[in-house]
């Protein structure tokens, strides 16, 4: 079942919005001219970004096969950004129809579309909340109408604390959502590097932070590992690029490091 959501507020087209490029990158359509001028842009810069939102969303998709392979049937996805293939709930519910999952964002653009996308298996629950991740009182306290907050979650953040400027509120953010969840609960967070392109990567969030909402910044591994992931255990291979994370099996090269580095901590 799909659980009932409001009507959307006024979306602002002019303003490039990080969902919204996204969503272009990863060749969807729900986007404006603002967002695809403003991903041309930075596609010009580092073309590497492409492939940065694919080895994302790829990793979403293994990442959401090991917890359900954990027995994990709860998930708790904040900054779901705009629907396209493989969503954490589609990817769940292949393997586990009964899971439930509960996306957050704060686009309004993602709420329009989220009755008519986030379509649930009938053995399972898709509900969908508009607040902003600086607020996780009140993304647990709506979540919890959903989800059973006594037994395993999986706190889904992908792509959305690089837009936590400040470390010490961004680490708070995410130890307030680890501390209501129980042990044998998990997080899976993909942040923002510069690791495999350097200064083209530093140059083109500097872009983005002139002309983009929200800003956003890049961390080092060590400090996605100090700040997130404190008193959880890192699964192998570690905080690593995304295409390197238990990559599926595949003939010819492996993939190259992209900037996005990820990692999944178990709480014990």
């Amino acid at each position: 079942m799909v659980s009932e959501i409001d009507g959307t507020a006024g979306i602002d087209t002019t303003v490039p919005h990080s969902a919204r490029i996204w969503n272009y990158w990863l060749g969807g359509k729900d986007n404006y001219q603002a967002d695809r001028e403003a991903g041309d842009r930075i596609a010009a810069m580092i073309p590497e970004i492409v492939a940065n939102a694919r080895a994302d969303r790829a990793f979403l998709a293994r990442a959401v096969r090991y917890v359900i392979g954990r027995g994990i049937a709860q998930f708790l996805d904040i900054g779901t950004g705009l629907p396209t293939a493989d969503n954490t709930h589609e990817v769940a519910q292949r393997l586990a129809p009964a899971s439930r999952i509960v996306y957050v964002d704060n686009d309004p653009l993602v709420l329009a579309h989220a009755r008519a996308l986030l379509t649930s298996s009938a053995e399972g629950v898709t509900d969908y909340i508009q607040a902003d991740v600086g607020d996780p009182a009140g993304i647990l306290t709506q979540a919890a109408r959903t989800l059973d907050l006594d037994r395993p979650v999986a706190i889904m953040l992908l792509g959305i604390m690089w837009h936590i400027t400040d470390d010490g509120e961004a680490a708070a953010i995410v130890r307030r959502l680890m501390d209501a969840v129980p042990t044998g609960s998990c997080l899976v967070l993909a942040d923002m590097t510069i690791e495999a392109t350097g200064e083209r990567m530093a140059a083109a969030i500097e872009e983005w932070n002139r002309h983009g909402r929200p800003p956003g910044t890049w961390r080092v591994p060590d400090r996605i590992r100090e700040l997130f992931f404190g008193g959880l255990e890192v699964v192998e291979p570690g905080i690593v690029s995304c295409t390197r994370w238990r990559p599926d099996p595949a003939t010819g090269e492996p993939a190259p490091d992209v900037d996005r580095y990820c990692g999944v901590g178990l709480k014990l």
